[in-house]
């Protein structure tokens, strides 16, 4: 009985001193840069990365998408004084090509948040900013319906200078998503073609 004491405290007393013998300089590792991985600030600078070999440069992979990003448009931003994606962009057909009675009330929403503010509500290029010449901004803005420029405007083109911004009008694309985006000129678009049906009557009748 009392050699099975000796065992037990013996066993203890090892258990014990095992558990308080905390390594704290492990050995060697068969892939350290895994296994010991240092963690890196988004939106720090990390130029003396590559000091050290490490190749982070912050920026998504080249032709990849964003979980749940969905309609990807497949032109970058063009460089200062070029305008070789601008005009390629006439060609690229916009995903959406209907607009729901939901989808139509909450991009009309949209649109007059984003947009109306410059564009105006009635999309004449009269929203505050602009107020008829007494608002802040010296320039009207484009006039979305009733400028044959811009009714006769590509959807893609469109898409661009939301995207990226175009002129004076700066980029929208952290405020909206790229189906809001192609939305609002779906909704653009329908409203063009509204104006151009209402206006239609008088036109005939003006020609008899």
């Amino acid at each position: 009985m009392k050699k099975l004491f000796i065992i037990a405290l013996a066993v203890t007393t090892v258990s014990i001193i095992s558990c308080n013998d905390v390594q704290r300089n492990p050995s060697n590792v068969y892939m350290p840069d895994m296994a010991y991985s240092v963690a890196y600030e988004t939106y720090a600078d990390h130029k003396s990365l590559k000091d050290s070999n490490i190749n982070y440069t912050n920026l998504p992979v080249s032709g990849t998408i964003a979980r749940g990003e969905l309609y990807p448009f497949p032109l970058t931003k063009d460089l200062p004084g070029d305008t070789t994606s601008y005009a390629a962009s006439k060609k690229v057909q916009s995903p959406i090509d209907s607009l729901t009675k939901a989808e139509y009330t909450e991009t009309e929403r949209l649109y007059l948040i984003n947009c109306g503010i410059c564009h105006g509500t009635k999309l004449d290029g009269n929203g505050p900013l602009y107020k008829g010449g007494e608002g802040p901004f010296p320039a009207k803005p484009a006039t979305l319906v009733g400028d044959a420029k811009y009714e006769a405007m590509p959807e893609g083109q469109m898409f661009y200078s939301v995207m990226y911004g175009k002129n004076l009008m700066g980029s929208y694309a952290s405020q909206l998503n790229r189906k809001q985006r192609w939305q609002i000129i779906r909704y653009i678009k329908l409203k063009q073609a509204e104006s151009k049906a209402a206006a239609a009557p008088s036109d005939a009748t003006a020609k008899k």
